[in-house]
């Protein structure tokens, strides 16, 4: 099982700001070739970003490219198409052939500089209303990704709705990235980024939202988010702890012929005890995915 809780965007074409990215103890570090790179200095930057990514790290290496209707979209992918280069992140997907388009074109490359075929992840960004119209299809593309990334900053944007601190006018659309990924047997979704940095609150408030609402992980744009989000999106020591009482007890209920318990006060079914189940596997997994770092 992958761990992706942390997505820390780098710019880049800043070499320190890149070297301390890789780390800060996210699970994946995104350097980027789009919003944050000035148009001027984006050819120059994918040398940079590859040569990045080379080199010894503790986390996944991606890189967002810019969108495919861009002028620099094809030579980002072929500049970055190359080993070390764990996956591609592609902003503003808007429908299933845009999706369609960049696995097409990273399976050429793929192929022409002999890597190994679906080796390098996808990540499409849905940040525009008519993304959001098609993501049921774009969850359907039958591409290599795996999981899909929510943009709000430039979805509300694109829509004409205010951002508020409480996000509840996300709500419906976070749903529905949650409620379509499943549909589509993905991976939960990745949550948006958190712009008000001075708002620390409201930010651990938004990375729980995010968890209660079903999704893996968040996109990050400061070092200081990393560590939130990857302790709301770890199981803790209560949780874990209900959900082996949780198990013991349903396992030893079963022994007697029974399947609707309760623990803790909690009525306990198989729905729950699968919950539990899964609770504990992906601690789990964070705890080898912390040893293999």
């Amino acid at each position: 099982m992958q761990i992706y809780r942390s997505f820390l965007f780098a710019p880049g074409n800043h070499v320190r700001r890149v070297e301390k990215s890789l780390t800060l103890g996210a699970d994946a570090v995104i350097l980027d070739l789009e919003d944050t790179v000035a148009n001027a200095e984006k050819p120059t930057t994918r040398a940079m970003v590859v040569e990045a990514l080379r080199g010894p790290r503790r986390c996944k290496g991606y890189v967002r490219v810019n969108s495919l209707g861009t002028q620099w979209c094809h030579g980002d992918f072929v500049a970055i198409v190359t080993a070390g280069v764990d996956g591609i992140v592609l902003p503003k997907v808007e429908s299933a052939t845009d999706l369609q388009t960049a696995e097409w074109l990273l399976k050429s490359l793929e192929r022409e500089h002999g890597l190994p075929e679906g080796g390098i992840d996808l990540i499409p960004i849905v940040e525009t209303g008519l993304g959001f119209s098609n993501i049921a299809s774009i969850a359907r593309a039958g591409t290599r990704a795996r999981r899909i990334a929510f943009g709000a900053g430039d979805f509300t944007l694109d829509v004409g709705i205010t951002w508020s601190a409480d996000e509840t006018e996300l709500l419906p659309y976070r749903t529905a990235f949650v409620v379509e990924s499943r549909a589509a047997g993905l991976e939960p979704p990745i949550d948006t980024v958190w712009v008000a940095l001075n708002d620390v609150d409201g930010f651990r408030r938004s990375v729980q939202r995010a968890k209660d609402h079903g999704f893996q992980g968040k996109l990050c744009i400061h070092p200081d988010q990393v560590p939130v989000v990857n302790d709301r999106f770890c199981p803790s020591e209560p949780e874990l702890a209900h959900a082996r009482r949780v198990i013991e007890a349903f396992a030893q209920a079963e022994r007697q012929g029974l399947a609707a318990i309760q623990v803790d006060g909690q009525f306990v079914d198989y729905p729950i005890v699968y919950l539990a189940q899964r609770l504990i596997a992906r601690a789990e997994a964070i705890e080898h995915a912390g040893r293999d770092a």
